[in-house]
């Protein structure tokens, strides 16, 4: 007989619970059939006289807790033999028997395939099961342990791409000062090529350029109250502005175990007060706010450029370009509106119409139009329903 597959095998396929497999590598018969007999009641026992079946048969029944190979067999050694094991399916527990005279060869497997125990002939039946059993359980934590990772991995891959969403950059440190975390902004800003983590802050930030928040960092690692800082970078051609804070890690006791560094991109920001100062001022006038509209387009189109033209490669200074090139553009469509009415008989009531959905669309505060505003989209509802024109400005 070459090799035997376990009984219970068929019937795993039919939704019984699966037994916990070994495998007995062999070239004597009767050791396999003692081997059988030993172990048939608390395991599905796989057997092999030939070492090649042996790995055909432990690729095909995967998992097999437990591996027990001689050491002297015609084909290969029960030292190759578990070296290959080892290296298809490194879980399996793997044993060897062994005699008085092969010990030199034992410890090379050993060495070699990680061999977890091995057995001197002639053994005792209770030692013997003691051994196996203590392998089943091996393998089994490792099993365990590996789908714990496993979810750990699958865990942190979500929670990264959920970090990675922040606007503010983070650095992890631990107690050491060792990098163990850096979320996608803080890499963009920081202009870090590969993966940062596992490496001392001040080692990953020591481009001269970064000097600035390699000092800073410093400053408010040494002082746990020490309020955020802002510093200016230049990075790759471009110029960022950052406010950098700091907070302690502690662990479930309360003892320190790290700190994480906050880095949030502020360079938009006196930008971004000028156009929502801007917007303000266009939402509380009561009266007439032509003149006002006109000059707050003026000032959106050159804050606008001005975003553009910053040299700062930031999403937030794109951002702010962006809104203000759309509020002027709602400016446009109110004004051209406005024009329309007051100076045309007949103007095309849908255009009308069209334009100030559009420029409600693009303004940045939709629940706070002009007040004014809001009277010439009342003028031309009316004016679309009546086709009664009365030729006046509103705005």
């Amino acid at each position: 007989m070459k090799a035997r597959p376990p009984p219970s095998a068929p019937a795993a396929t039919m939704g019984s619970p699966e037994r916990t497999r070994i495998l007995v590598v062999d070239d004597e018969e009767a050791i396999l059939e003692t081997m059988t007999f030993t172990f048939e009641d608390d395991y599905d026992v796989l057997t092999s006289s030939s070492p090649r079946d042996a790995l055909a048969l432990l690729d095909r029944y995967a998992p097999v807790a437990v591996v027990i190979s001689d050491q002297r067999m015609p084909e290969m050694s029960g030292v190759e033999f578990l070296a290959e094991v080892y290296a298809r399916h490194p879980s399996t527990v793997r044993m060897i028997l062994t005699g008085f005279a092969d010990m030199d060869a034992t410890i090379g497997a050993i060495n070699a395939s990680h061999v977890y125990a091995y057995v001197t002939k002639p053994w005792e039946p209770d030692q013997l099961k003691q051994v196996v059993r203590q392998g089943v359980e091996h393998h089994r934590l490792a099993c365990e342990n590996e789908r714990l990772l496993a979810e750990l991995r699958r865990a942190n891959v979500f929670l990264e791409a959920v970090i990675d969403q922040f606007d503010t950059g983070a650095l992890a440190l631990d107690a050491d000062g060792v990098l163990r975390a850096a979320n996608r902004p803080a890499r963009a800003y920081l202009g870090f090529a590969g993966d940062p983590r596992g490496r001392p802050l001040l080692e990953a930030i020591a481009a001269p350029e970064l000097a600035p928040l390699a000092d800073a960092a410093e400053r408010l690692a040494g002082d746990g109250a020490a309020e955020p800082e802002e510093l200016d970078l230049a990075r790759g051609g471009k110029r960022l502005r950052l406010r950098i804070g700091c907070q302690r890690l502690l662990d479930e006791a309360g003892a320190p175990m790290g700190r994480v560094l906050l880095l949030r991109e502020v360079s938009h920001e006196p930008l971004r007060r000028r156009f929502e100062e801007l917007l303000e001022q266009a939402a509380r006038e009561p009266g007439s706010v032509r003149g006002l509209l006109q000059q707050a387009q003026a000032e959106l189109r050159k804050l606008g450029a001005e975003a553009k033209g910053s040299g700062i490669g930031s999403p937030a200074m794109a951002e702010l370009a962006e809104r203000a090139s759309r509020s002027a553009t709602a400016i446009d469509h109110w004004l051209a509106v406005d024009d329309a009415l007051a100076r045309e008989d007949y103007p095309d009531a849908q255009l009308l119409r069209d334009r100030m959905r559009v420029a409600t669309s693009r303004w940045p505060l939709p629940d706070r139009l002009p007040a004014r505003v809001q009277e010439l989209a009342r003028r031309v509802e009316a004016y679309y329903e009546s086709g009664e024109n009365p030729k006046q400005p509103v705005l």
